[in-house]
This record gives structure tokens, sequence and C-alpha cells, in this order.
């Protein structure tokens, strides 16, 4: 095996993965991430994670690739990146003053992962996991919505906020993992290298 590919172009999970030291490179894919009717939050993050990871992987056989994906869920409702400004606003007014689910679905798939004894293993050869985090946003007002829609960093997080970011100010409380929240479940991430001797 030569190296790790992060199947995503995602600059946070670029980030993440840096600053935790585990070198990488980078080979993003261009999977349609649209759930399925029917289809629970934790599922489609999983589904999307996977459909990511294999199709570097057909294109790398002789690496360990990592796929990943995130969703906002709030009142059984599924968030994806926002369509555009209005879209972004929306899902604001939906988040703001309740507590929120973030589900990252992760996959990781190389030739060590074909290997036997591993409950985590699927038949496809892939490991697939998933980690949610409860996170509550504090009350906005249409000030608040109109100005951070206007500062762009909405457009392309998941519900439509960067926990890392300016939205910072209106995040009063998590219950789990904050880097699941940015966009990659580090711990997580770090247990299934280990297992393959990656870490």
């Amino acid at each position: 095996m030569k190296d790790l590919v992060l199947a995503s172009a995602s600059p946070r999970r670029q980030d993440l993965l840096r600053n935790a030291g585990i070198p990488f490179v980078v080979q993003p894919t261009d999977i349609p991430e649209i759930p399925r009717v029917g289809e629970s939050p934790r599922a489609c993050a999983e589904r999307l994670a996977g459909e990511k990871a294999f199709a570097v992987f057909r294109e790398r056989p002789e690496d360990l690739i990592l796929g990943a994906d995130t969703i906002v869920v709030i009142d059984d409702e599924m968030l994806g990146k926002p369509r555009d400004a209005k879209d972004a606003a929306r899902m604001l007014r939906l988040l703001a003053g309740k507590t929120h689910q973030v589900t990252t679905g992760v996959c990781l798939v190389g030739p060590s992962a074909l290997r036997t004894g591993n409950r985590h293993l699927t038949t496809g050869g892939g490991d697939i996991r998933s980690e949610t985090t409860l996170v509550t946003m504090q009350p906005l007002t249409e000030d608040d919505v109109r100005a951070y829609v206007a500062t762009g960093e909405p457009m392309d997080k998941a519900g439509a906020y960067a926990i890392q970011g300016i939205a910072s100010r209106w995040i009063s409380r998590i219950e789990g993992d904050y880097f699941n929240v940015v966009g990659l479940p580090v711990p997580l991430v770090c247990r299934m290298l280990r297992e393959r001797g990656m870490l």
C-alpha cells in the first residue's frame, strides 16, 4: 500500500488530517450528494462516504482511500449544502434556537481492508462507520441571518454554517465530537487507520 488518499476536495477535512499529523494526498470525486427516498441520515452519510471512497479506489487499487460525507438533520429534515443564498437563509432559520444532529459517514477501502476478522468490514471490502454529534444553536435575528449569508461562509457547508468560523458565536452547546461537526471525526478515523497499521 502506498498512500492514504482523501476522496474529498473539502479544505476543512484536509486541515483536520494535516493538524492530526496524518500524511495524505487528495483526489476528489464528483458523487451526487442526494438522499434516497426513505433513507435515514446515518444510512445516507455512510452510503455516500462509501460511494466516494470506492470511486477513487477503482482508480487507485493499491492505496487506502478515505471517503466522508456530512449531513445535518433538524426536525427529521436532512440538510446538505445550500443551493443558493435563499436556501442558506432557510436552513439557518430552521437551526436557530434548536438542537440539531450532525452525522458524518466515513469509509476506508483498500487492499488491507479485505482482511477478515474485523466486524466492521462490509462484504464489499470497505470499512464504513459514522459519528453523530448534537449541536445547539442560539436564536438568530433576521439581521444575523442576512449578514452571515452575505459573508459567503455558509455556501459550501452542510447545514449552511461553519462551527469553526463566524457561526461559532452562536453555538452554545455540543454533545460529542467537535471535529465531526467540522467535517471529519478525527478520533474515529485514527482508530480505523490504526487497525490497518497506518498509524
